[in-house]
């Protein structure tokens, strides 16, 4: 059975950072496309980024050049690096990977922005 957890979240000042970490059990992603998502209370869950198997990267308007989506295809893992965080990116961000019949989800992790 796919599995996809991610872990990293917390609480975190207005400028500050975080890494999340998503690693997948079950089956090999290697030349899968893997994304972040984010959903605020009450909102739609937005895509934040993306990432190619072969690595190229695409981002949500709102935090270009201030995340940055990397994977580690030898660790079937995919992370999310967060700078200058600030409170709107307050959300539960999931992890997603798109694969030729289906998607696939994590559970989710808090991220808390706030002063």
């Amino acid at each position: 059975q796919v599995q996809l957890v991610e872990s990293g979240g917390g609480l975190v000042q207005p400028g500050g950072s975080l890494r999340l970490s998503c690693a997948a059990s079950g089956t090999i992603f290697t030349y899968y496309n893997m994304a972040w998502h984010r959903q605020a209370p009450g909102k739609q869950r937005d895509l934040v980024a993306s990432i190619t198997g072969g690595g190229r990267t695409n981002y949500a308007d709102s935090v270009k050049g201030r995340f940055k989506i990397s994977r580690d295809n030898a660790k079937n893992t995919v992370y999310l690096q967060m700078n200058s965080l600030k409170p709107e990116d307050t959300a539960v961000y999931y992890c997603n990977v798109q694969a030729p019949t289906r998607d696939y989800w994590g559970q989710g992790t808090q991220v808390t922005v706030s002063s």
